[in-house]
């Protein structure tokens, strides 16, 4: 016989505009080791109720009405920090790209149940990456900006504004990107600079 993998606890939010439908996903839920934290059936409640209980995933059932299902999605995209799966009945491709264009991830076939886990793993973890290529995107785009202070500051090219970042991180036991949000920052306090005038070097 086999043993079950160890997989983390997750603390699932779980939206449906039937209250049977509800019933059921939680016991798969459940079944599956994790727990379930809310249950919503309001469109207008939904994102209010993800964005406190700040859940890892939801799952959204589609009931009767698509724009339903579509609403409850958009409210949980917009407001919380976790990936929405869609539960769905069969493959409905007119659905699944309305669902797509407002924000879900992935979807779950009723008939997978014992699927699910490895479906929620590969959500999680496109999830993290997105975050993680997201948070890249971020320091690159810092760091640009602050090359281009200390260029228009000193008068340098790219290169040497770059070495001042890294020497000043360097020395100051600091990483790049927290001494070029600190360039930033400061220098939208500082005055501008006349053209022509030499700015005195930083420490």
């Amino acid at each position: 016989m086999s043993v079950p993998r160890q997989t983390e606890r997750l603390r699932v939010l779980i939206a449906n505009e039937r209250l049977d439908r509800l019933a059921l996903v939680a016991r798969s839920v459940s079944a599956l080791g994790h727990e379930v934290i809310a249950r919503e059936v309001d469109p207008g409640d939904v994102g209010a109720v993800a964005a406190r209980e700040r859940p890892d995933v939801a799952l959204v059932g589609l009931g009767e009405s698509s724009e339903h299902a579509l609403s409850l999605i958009e409210g949980i995209v917009r407001d919380a920090a976790c990936p929405a799966v869609a539960l769905i009945h069969a493959p409905d491709p007119v659905f699944l790209r309305e669902a797509s264009k407002r924000g879900v991830y992935a979807y779950i076939t009723d008939g997978e149940n014992e699927d699910w886990q490895s479906s929620l793993d590969i959500v999680l973890r496109r999830f993290a990456d997105y975050h993680d290529l997201e948070r890249a995107f971020g320091r690159r785009a810092v760091t640009e900006r602050a090359k281009g202070v200390l260029m228009e500051r000193h008068s340098v090219d790219e290169a040497a504004a770059f070495e001042m970042l890294r020497d000043r991180a360097r020395s100051a036991n600091r990483k790049l990107v927290d001494v070029a949000t600190a360039v930033v920052e400061s220098y939208l306090l500082l005055p501008r600079v006349p053209h022509g005038e030499e700015a005195s070097p930083t420490g």
